[in-house]
Parts: structure tokens; C-alpha cells; sequence
């Protein structure tokens, strides 16, 4: 019983969303697989061979990213990985990709095909449920098979504020994992893993869009990965008072993220936006400077492992849900919070 699973990488490093998409993957394969053996135990036949419901990883990229994807992905209960290439694969293209997906799934005779829940993982499997007429489930939390030709999930839904218990009725299950929700989580011991080259047949169709390049993927640290974010809403007054919060940032080791009104207003751009119409992250620590906290906002910033308010509004929203908070105007924090840290490391 194989698993697909769509691995994300840049430069041969496997992304932390596809690592907690392996991890679902495999927990995915363990039930199918229980389910198989219930069955196959009730008929008085042989248990199914565990190696024939190993995770297999997909990754698109070139030949050199291989050899650093193998080693990273032995941890994760992968025994072999496709590194999918083509002449005419240049770039992200999601309708090839998907192609390539589904020429796999349909050679490897897949049960499920699991990627994580970013706007690629989910535009990819949606595009995949298009090519071979399936229903894509997005945002899973758990999935397991019932053993009766069904899927038993748990999604987040309207933003993560709702969980809705669902069973997919379906061939194949095409899911993605909802972003910081499952936790990555290493297998019980490292596996060989064979990467072999596959090369998909593609149609014109499949490549007429297609993304060369990257906005924001410069090699520094990206809002999605940060350990630390510092988050900037109405309350910084205009785009002239972000330059405080970018050294306060780079002092950290972090970046910089806004709300979304920040965005409305031109004064930063949309990349930077956290919330459910932007990233959602889960740094270390998340220090939102002049942000209410409305609800779309927090749904991007709540896997932050702790949440420091700073605020003139005793009241704000976004003190329901920080860990610590500083009633006070961030224009007068901030540069004291600057100058506190830049005596602690002996710098003017």
C-alpha cells in the first residue's frame, strides 16, 4: 500500500511543512496498513508485507538535490523517493506537476497522495483531483482508512477555529496537512532511501503557466520558517515607522510581518502579511507591535509558541491570546527594547 507524498525543498532542504506532511503520510500508511491486516486476518490470509506501504516521497528539482534530499528524508519512514525532472520542467508549473503525480500514482498503484497545506500543496492536489476526477480533502489534521474503502479525517476548518470530523469516500485520498497543526515527527529509525529519476509525460496544456522564479526567496530567512517574528499592525503609523521593528528584527535573528490593513494601506507588501488571507507561522516568539488582533489576523499567528503584545489598548483583542503583554506606545518600546538588547551584546 503506497502513500505519495509531495516533498517541498529549496536547494535540497526539505521545507518543515512537508516534514509534518511525512509524518501524516506515514501515520496514513500505518492504518491502512492495520486496516489490511484486520482484514486479511479475518479471511485467514497472509499479512501484508509492511515494505509494500512504505511513504515514497516526490520532489521536483535536479539531479544534485538527490543525494541531500536522501539523507534528510531516511528519518521520515520514506524507502524510495522520485526525483521528478524534465527538460521542459523548469520552474514550479502546478498542472505538470500534478501530471507527474498522477502518472506516478497510477504506475506505483497509490492509495493516498498527501502534501502539506501551502498554497503549492494545495494548488498542486487540487489540480490533481481535476486530472484524474477525484475529490481533494484540504487541511487535514488526522487521516486514517476505516478498512471499509473509506477515509476518516479531521479538518480545520474556518480558519482552525472549527474542527469537522468528515469521512472521504474515494479510490485514492488526495489530502493536505494543515500547516503547524501535525507535529514532524521522526520514524523509529533511519531507512535507506532509493531516489530514482522519473521523467513525466507532460502535455502542452501542462506547462502554458508556470513560475520561473520566487518572489522573496533570496536564501534569507523567510516569514514561514522564522524563529522569530516582528509583527507590525495600524498602530506603527505609517510605512516610515517600520524601520525600528526591521532592526528590532534583525537584532533577533527574525523578520518582519504585518496585518493586514498594513498591506491595504501600500505600506508594505503582501508577503509580509500574517493571517488567513497570508502565512500563517509558528515562530518561537511572535512580538506583534500595534496589532488589535482581529480574527483573521490571529489565525495566521496562533502556533506562535509565545505571543509578546505591545499595545495602547488595555482592551485589544490580541491580549485575549498573548502570553505577555506591554500596555504602551510602541514608539517609545521598541527603541528601549533596541537599546536593552544592543547593551546586553556590548554594541553601540
Amino acid at each position: 500500500m503506497t502513500v505519495l507524498c509531495l516533498v517541498e525543498h529549496a536547494a535540497g532542504e526539505v521545507a518543515d511543512t512537508s516534514r509534518r506532511a511525512l509524518t501524516l503520510a506515514r501515520q496514513l500508511a500505518d492504518s491502512a496498513g492495520g486496516a489490511a491486516r484486520t482484514a486479511a486476518a479475518s479471511e485467514a490470509g497472509p499479512a501484508p508485507d509492511g515494505a509494500a506501504r512504505a511513504v515514497t516521497a516526490v520532489a521536483f528539482g535536479s539531479g544534485p538535490d538527490g543525494t541531500a534530499l536522501a539523507g534528510q528524508l531516511s528519518g521520515h519512514g520514506v524507502a524510495d523517493a522520485y526525483l521528478v525532472e524534465s527538460p521542459d520542467l523548469v520552474g514550479y508549473a502546478p498542472q505538470a506537476w500534478a501530471r507527474a503525480l498522477a502518472g506516478l500514482a497510477g504506475e506505483l498503484g497509490a492509495t493516498a497522495v498527501v502534501a502539506a497545506g501551502t498554497d503549492r500543496g494545495n494548488e498542486v492536489l487540487a489540480h490533481l483531483g481535476a486530472i484524474i476526477g477525484l475529490p481533494m480533502a484540504a487541511n487535514c489534521a488526522a487521516a486514517a482508512a476505516d478498512g471499509a474503502g473509506r477515509w476518516r479525517l479531521t479538518r480545520h476548518r474556518w480558519a482552525g477555529s472549527l474542527l469537522e470530523d468528515a469521512v472521504l469516500e474515494a479510490p485514492v485520498a488526495l489530502l493536505t496537512v494543515a500547516p503547524d497543526v501535525v507535529a514532524a515527527e521522526s520514524s523509529l529509525g533511519p531507512s535507506a532511501v532509493s531516489v530514482r529519476s522519473y521523467e513525466p509525460a507532460l502535455e502542452p496544456a501542462d506547462l502554458v503557466i508556470r513560475a520561473t522564479e520566487s518572489a522573496g526567496r533570496s536564501g534569507g530567512v523567510s516569514l514561514a520558517t522564522a524563529r522569530v517574528v516582528v509583527g507590525g499592525g495600524r498602530g506603527v503609523g505609517g510605512p516610515e515607522g517600520f524601520g525600528a521593528l526591521e532592526e528590532l528584527a534583525g537584532l533577533l535573528g527574525g523578520v518582519v510581518g504585518v496585518s493586514r490593513v498594513v498591506t491595504s494601506e501600500g505600506w508594505r507588501p503582501h508577503k509580509q502579511q500574517v493571517g488567513q488571507t497570508g502565512t500563517r507561522i509558528s515562530p518561537e516568539l511572535y512580538l506583534a507591535c500595534g496589532i488589535s488582533g482581529a480574527i483573521q489576523h490571529m489565525a495566521g499567528c496562533l502556533s506562535a509558541k509565545h505571543i509578546v503584545a505591545v499595545n495602547t489598548d488595555a482592551d485589544a483583542p490580541i491580549l485575549a491570546h498573548a502570553d505577555y503583554a506591554v500596555i504602551g506606545d510602541l514608539n517609545q518600546v521598541i527603541p528601549a527594547l533596541i537599546s536593552a538588547i544592543r547593551a546586553r551584546n556590548g554594541s553601540p
